[in-house]
């Protein structure tokens, strides 16, 4: 770390201690968070295949069909349970508190699943994904808190500088921990990501002095009354939940599924009643409420979007494992290797973007915010076109060269890097001042919904390994793509000025 001596253009305070011209603080969290992106992606990496790995081969041997949901459920409750993790977090704890805790929980949950009991293994999944969403709502609250000023110029490259670190601990995660898990011990491999989030821990802790004192305080402190109100109702529906389930456990029904159906139905349906709720709030000015119409176009657009890429850690892995001729000079890699291409290609298309973007601005010719979106649901969908070719090539039992999967990810990180920056930024731009803090919660809810729209086709017994699965999506996707193009001079009045 570098010390600022003199105050300079952009406010710093003369000798405050920086990381490459930013608060110190941030090399606290960027570590933290690289870390704990190390671990949530390693594990990851792994999770359907060891899930339906053959129990002699040390796997659980549960079908493709339930692996893939178990992972979609998965990935849905991270960002599901997010909004309740930010909830905790400005109520309750305090954003480092908040963070700290999940940290623990994560880290418990990664030790869970690195013992060998087919039980554990779903109960330290839980406990990951809850200490996940609790994280992720908390951490990026705390970079924003290292600039007191608001207008600080170092703002946007500290998120940008943080965010690195999220694709440097995605891109290490398979590599490493996945090589260890397919050709060494799958618990071993568990373990070492709970081994990384107890370094991640620790870089969090060294830091605490740097942190910005607002990290620590509760704004809107919960009261007792609520909060034993809310007790109350969290045990009374608990009590239900494990009523109900005992008596599915003995009357010896009980599947996997009773489990996964209704997380899938709340996957969606939270996201759906949210979005209506504060559609229907009263204390929204007009404009308000037109901007929540209009941006109702752009969360479907995105549900559809993740539907599709987030299959990316699931449907193609297994591909990628079943398919795929992964040998390179007689070496076979392993499979996990394939998720380390999307951060890989981030890192390197996302200044091109940025450059790009701005480039377009200065010639006034940069695509509007619905031409993103609809560009990314086009080239989501040929992705999956991609795919469909790939799949019909493996019905006569043929293996494909590792570069169909190579260009399929390629085009999944084009599509993704058309539509998240951008819709991160517009959902900021759209949110009533009534949720501001809240919207960026909800845009996170479209991953939730994607996924659970891909358990639910799971649960009634669609295939995912044929070319109908991947040409029926790929074509959903472009014909909404499309459509948002057709209807944008419709959807653009609702955005109140927003572009």
């Amino acid at each position: 770390m570098a010390s600022s001596l003199t105050k300079d253009s952009t406010g710093r305070p003369a000798g405050e201690r920086t990381f490459f011209g930013h608060p110190s603080g941030l090399a606290f969290l960027f570590m933290t968070e690289m870390w704990e992106r190390y671990s949530f992606y390693g594990m990851r990496a792994l999770l359907v295949l060891y899930l339906s790995t053959e129990v002699a081969k040390g796997g659980l041997g549960i079908d493709y069909a339930t692996a893939v949901a178990i992972y979609s459920v998965y990935n849905a409750m991270v960002y599901l349970l997010a909004l309740p993790g930010g909830w905790l977090g400005d109520r309750v704890w305090g954003a480092r508190k908040a963070t700290a805790i999940a940290g623990v929980i994560i880290m418990a949950g990664h030790f869970m699943l690195a013992v060998p009991a087919d039980w554990m293994f779903f109960i330290g999944l839980a406990v990951v994904a809850a200490g996940s969403g609790l994280l992720k709502a908390n951490i990026s609250t705390m970079v924003g808190q290292l600039y007191k000023d608001p207008n600080d110029p170092r703002r946007d490259g500290g998120f940008t500088v943080f965010y690195m670190g999220i694709n440097i601990g995605a891109f290490a995660a398979p590599l490493t921990i996945g090589t260890v898990g397919q050709q060494v011990d799958w618990h071993l491999a568990f373990a070492m990501s709970g081994v990384g989030m107890a370094i991640g821990l620790l870089f969090f802790f060294l830091g605490f002095r740097h942190l910005s004192e607002e990290s620590s305080k509760v704004h809107t402190p919960l009261p007792a009354a609520e909060r034993d109100a809310l007790i109350r109702k969290a045990l009374f529906w608990l009590a239900v939940t494990g009523v109900a389930y005992a008596i599915v456990g003995l009357s010896g029904v009980f599947t996997k599924q009773w489990v996964l159906t209704p997380l899938s139905i709340l996957g969606v349906a939270v996201p759906a009643w949210y979005l209506f709720k504060i559609r229907r709030d009263k204390d929204l000015t007009p404009v308000e409420r037109s901007r929540m119409s209009g941006y109702s176009w752009f969360f479907v657009a995105a549900v559809a979007f993740w539907a599709i890429y987030d299959q990316g850690g699931s449907v193609l892995s297994l591909f990628a494992n079943d398919h795929t001729n992964g040998v390179v000079f007689g070496w076979t890699f392993p499979t996990t290797w394939y998720q380390s291409l999307n951060p890989l290609f981030v890192m390197a298309l996302a200044p091109l973007f940025a450059m790009a973007w701005v480039a377009l601005s200065r010639r006034n010719r940069e695509p509007s915010t619905l031409s993103k979106f609809s560009l990314a649901l086009v080239v989501i969908g040929l992705s999956f076109f991609v795919m469909t070719a790939a799949q019909g090539i493996v019905e006569g039992g043929s293996k494909v060269s590792p570069m169909w999967l190579v260009s399929v990810y390629f085009i999944m990180t084009f599509g993704e890097l058309c539509l998240s920056p951008v819709g991160l930024s517009l959902t900021t731009k759209l949110a009533p001042k009534k949720y501001s803090s809240q919207m960026l919660g909800i845009w996170f809810l479209a991953i939730s919904a994607g996924s659970s729209m891909i358990a639910l086709l799971q649960a009634v017994g669609t295939p995912s390994n044929s070319p109908l699965w991947f040409a029926s999506q790929g074509a959903i996707a472009v014909i909404a793509g499309v459509a948002i193009f057709m209807f944008r001079r419709k959807v653009k009045p609702l955005m109140g000025g927003v572009n």
